[in-house]
């Protein structure tokens, strides 16, 4: 196979640029998919909108295992009919 050109090295490493990124577009809306799933079984009715995102905003900055460590120590709290929430 002859050696490529400046050119033709250029054009190919921008094709694998783009297919990279298609893949990494791909792999992320999978996980996204995944957790998304995930949330459909919990009972996050309990949240407001903005109590939901909030949370999941903070946990994400701070980590995982940051979020965890300082959730843990809270006291459990069960709610028992969301409509008698104040």
């Amino acid at each position: 196979m002859p050696k490529m050109n400046e050119r033709e090295r250029l054009a190919d490493l921008e094709a694998r640029q783009k297919k990279l990124a298609e893949d990494i577009l791909a792999a992320r809306r999978a996980l996204r998919g995944k957790y998304a799933a995930a949330i459909s079984d919990l009972e996050i009715e309990q949240l407001s909108d903005k109590e939901f995102r909030d949370i999941l905003t903070h946990a994400i900055r701070v980590g995982g295992a940051a979020c965890l460590a300082a959730l843990k120590p809270l006291p459990h709290f069960q709610q028992t009919e969301p409509s008698k929430r104040p």
